[in-house]
């Protein structure tokens, strides 16, 4: 199988590619043109400079060779919801060439060699389905600005693939140049697939599918699409080069039109706007405003902070969570500790709520304080996990060794006392004293319950364990 992906990401502007018409996202249709995303005759484009600024930060997170001179094209096409009959794209000076993004997956760890990402304006939208007779054209989408990332034909399996969607939508949300948002169409993807007998080097007849509206779908789509190959060239038969779609109630790809070799667009430069060059001091400018990419941020994390690969790994998932980990370790130093946390109860709390953690109810300086009385010894984990943390959410102002006191959650940590509760517990159960002696050790189990009950959870269960021991080894 030979794998190559044409993703088209929308870029995270106020307003479109080459003029102010916004760009959000469920707007009623055809209320969000103007004279110049609908084509009037006399109007001029004029470009968005944040448009280049996000196409270049992607360019750099990506290893691009950034173009430094660069111009727009007209890609001729006759669609109806292309008002100007024509498009505005990059051609021949796309804004960043060459490039790759390094996947993991079960055989191992390789880049995903790109062609180019260019610039380019997105077409309308045809809706069949809203009137019997006719189709109806919502041109809020004409005009917004789209980067195009093409990689190689250089992937070689469904799995590969969907890794790299993923691995691409956490870079295009990393940089903030895209929501990467599949359901609303902010992130689309063609898929050019062909299939070649063992030992071959010559490609064989690509198939395009496209219209595939998730990553999961993508990964469907290519292992239903390859398999539909390989049974024609085992049968002898000519693979047609064609462009298809996916339909992922029924499980299978249908045609939707031969494709050629090559299409027309005649292209030629666009004479209504001048071409924009890229300095250094922009490309600077533009690297020094960059976060710390994935990556470097899980070396960090591992190398400064101790924490596992896989904890690092999970926290680098997203930047939201990469930016609270942040904000939270500013205010401890107890690294691992507050990787559980977050990893835990603060997830699981997220979870249930169906909220990001940005929306989180605490702020992190009242978690940062749990992890330090947990850390302490002042209250146990649970305790502070469950029922300290709701009490502070439930009374907003409530700092944790306040919620703490109030549920009589903070730990005895005086020596005296905990011995005395050991003592009364190794009392009242000689029997089992007698088997623990006796080589039964797991029995230090139901000790250290008992304490804890007899406490009414108020003992330092470390402080328990090492007096237990002590008195039962006597």
């Amino acid at each position: 199988m030979v794998i190559g992906l044409e993703v088209h990401a929308q870029l995270s502007t106020k307003s479109k590619l080459f003029c102010s018409d916004p760009t959000g996202f469920g707007a009623a249709p055809n209320t969000q043109v103007s004279p110049i995303s609908l084509a009037h005759p006399g109007t001029l484009p004029k470009m968005n400079k944040k448009a280049i600024e996000l196409a270049v930060k992607l360019g750099l997170a990506l290893n691009c060779e950034i173009e430094r001179y660069n111009y727009f094209a007209r890609k001729n096409y006759f669609y109806p919801d292309l008002p100007k009959g024509y498009q505005v794209s990059q051609h021949t000076a796309p804004v960043c060439k060459g490039g790759f993004l390094t996947i993991k997956t079960e055989t191992g760890t390789n880049d995903v060699i790109l062609n180019r990402i260019h610039l380019e304006e997105d077409a309308g939208k045809s809706i069949h389905d809203a009137d019997p007779d006719f189709t109806c054209i919502d041109l809020n989408r004409a005009g917004v600005p789209l980067l195009e990332i093409v990689t190689e034909p250089c992937i070689h399996s469904a799995e590969e693939a969907f890794t790299f969607l993923t691995e691409l939508r956490r870079m295009l949300r990393w940089t903030e140049v895209c929501d990467g948002n599949m359901e609303e169409g902010s992130m689309r993807c063609d898929a050019n697939i062909s299939v070649r007998r063992s030992g071959e080097t010559v490609l064989g007849k690509r198939v395009e599918v496209k219209n595939l509206n998730s990553i999961r779908n993508v990964k469907k789509a290519i292992e239903i699409e390859s398999d539909r190959l390989i049974a024609i060239v085992e049968k002898g038969e000519i693979v047609l080069q064609e462009t298809r779609s996916f339909d992922a109630d029924k499980n299978i790809t249908f045609s939707l039109r031969s494709k050629e070799e090559a299409d027309d667009y005649r292209y030629f430069p666009e004479p209504d706007l001048p071409p924009f060059v890229i300095t250094d001091d922009y490309l600077s400018n533009i690297r020094e405003s960059m976060p710390a990419l994935p990556e470097a941020l899980v070396q960090r994390y591992r190398t400064e902070y101790g924490l596992s690969e896989y904890d690092a790994s999970v926290i680098c998932s997203d930047k939201e969570d990469a930016d609270f980990f942040n904000a939270l370790i500013a205010h401890t130093k107890q690294y691992k500790a507050a990787a559980n946390w977050m990893l835990g109860p603060l997830k699981f709390y997220c979870r249930e709520n169906n909220i990001s953690i940005t929306q989180f109810p605490l702020p992190v300086s009242s978690i940062a304080e749990l992890v330090e009385l947990v850390e302490s010894g002042q209250v146990s984990f649970n305790n502070a996990s469950t029922r300290i943390m709701q009490l502070m959410i439930a009374e907003p102002g409530k700092n944790g060794r306040e919620a703490a006191g109030m549920l009589n959650l903070l730990q005895e940590r005086d020596g005296d006392a905990v011995e005395q509760w050991v003592q009364e517990v190794i009392a009242s159960m000689p029997d089992k004293v007698k088997e623990y002696r006796s080589g039964k050790k797991g029995l230090i189990g139901l000790f250290s319950g008992e304490v804890k009950k007899r406490s009414k959870g108020k003992a330092d269960m470390q402080i328990v364990q090492k007096i237990l021991v002590e008195k039962l080894n006597q």
